[in-house]
């Protein structure tokens, strides 16, 4: 293997992926099939909004491990479903062990299903978070070229705030975009880089 700071790292399968993805099997699947595809529908993407927030402060293998807890929990990401949770519901989800058991975190995923409701007469949330897509993609080398926000994350991170959406700053905005294929944050070198479709 060649070391981490040459950026990626080259499997036993031949394939070169950022050390991030080059150990662990679980973030290798999601590395090598889900991370950076375009996600364009309304469930899936408060979904994305909603674990990247519980991602907060914590690594994103963590949140990848409880994913299936995290959709049992709340049913499925449905924003009608977790729009109705109540203080109940909040209470029954802190002694979940099977998710991340933050209150304030909980909170938001309930309070960002309303907001993204309540977009939809605005055209809805796909269109709006799409709207922030930068006019180019970032080109990078190595791990450490890569930014954690951006001016078009800055702005998203106001826009949703404004539309009443919480835990969504900037960093965690501009990893939504690199998750979702708003951005191309693939090494150049990187097997992966440009199969999103999103950036020829």
């Amino acid at each position: 293997m060649n070391p981490p700071e040459n950026g990626t790292i080259i499997g036993d399968d031949g394939l070169a992926r950022p050390p991030w993805a080059s150990v662990d099997p679980l973030m290798r699947e999601y590395c090598d099939h889900e991370w950076g595809m375009p996600v364009r529908d309304e469930r899936g993407l408060y979904e994305r909004i909603s674990l990247e927030g519980f991602q907060a402060g914590l690594s994103w293998a963590t949140i990848l491990r409880k994913r299936e807890a995290f959709r049992s929990a709340f049913l499925d990401f449905h924003p009608e479903s977790v729009a109705a949770f109540t203080e109940a519901d909040v209470e029954r989800l802190m002694q979940d062990s099977g998710i991340v058991r933050n209150r304030l975190k909980i909170r938001a995923a309930i309070t960002n299903a309303k907001a993204t409701i309540a977009l939809r007469s605005e055209g809805g949330l796909v269109d709006f978070v799409w709207s922030f897509q930068p006019e180019s993609t970032p080109e990078p080398r190595t791990f450490a070229d890569v930014a954690t926000q951006s001016p078009e994350s800055i702005a998203l991170s106001k826009a949703l705030r404004k539309k009443g959406f919480a835990f969504v700053g900037p960093t965690t905005m501009y990893a939504l975009m690199e998750a979702i294929g708003m951005i191309d944050t693939h090494l150049l070198d990187s097997h992966r880089r440009g199969s999103s479709g999103v950036w020829l």
